[in-house]
This record gives structure tokens, sequence and C-alpha cells, in this order.
């Protein structure tokens, strides 16, 4: 899960790069699925849920990867402050 608090007016253009980059995210080895929401009482405030098949996929696999750069070129320039990303496993719930 990613806290993402995007610079006030940027929205929207982080919401048009977002689309283009969560074709890198969706194609590394352990990938479940993604969504991301959008506060309605924030709205420069997002919430990034990414599904991985294990932790490793994400903090090995995906962050020292290639892709992770382009990733963050892409993105990273939007969040102030950077993300607080957390890991969870789920305990109870429907998919």
């Amino acid at each position: 899960v990613a806290t993402l608090n995007v610079k006030p007016g940027k929205e929207m253009e982080f919401e048009n790069t977002f689309h283009q980059a969560q074709k890198i995210i969706s194609s590394m080895d352990g990938y479940i699925s993604h969504n991301l929401h959008k506060s309605i009482e924030n709205p420069h405030r997002y919430i990034l849920l990414v599904k991985w098949e294990k932790i490793e996929d994400h903090v090995e696999g995906f962050r020292k990867s290639k892709q992770y750069l382009e990733w963050s070129k892409m993105l990273h320039h939007f969040y102030d402050p950077f993300p607080i990303v957390e890991h969870y496993t789920c305990i109870e719930g429907k998919d």
C-alpha cells in the first residue's frame, strides 16, 4: 500500500501519467493486480494498492529493476512528501 500525496494542481497530469506507467508494474514477475484510489476529502491524495505473489517480487524484483527506474522517472516528481509504502497480508475478507 502506497499513500501518494500529489502536488496540488498536478492531479490530472499525475493520473494521465499513471495510466501510462501502470503498464510497467503490471508487466513485472509476481504482479497480481493493482488499484489506484483518489481521496474524496483530499483530492491530491491517492492510495495505490498493489498485490504481489510474494513480498520479494516487490522489494527485490520490482524495486531493483530497470523498469523501476523508468517508473520513478515518470511518477516520483509528482509526490510531496515522498510516499510511505507498507506491506500487508490479508487476514480476512474477499477479493
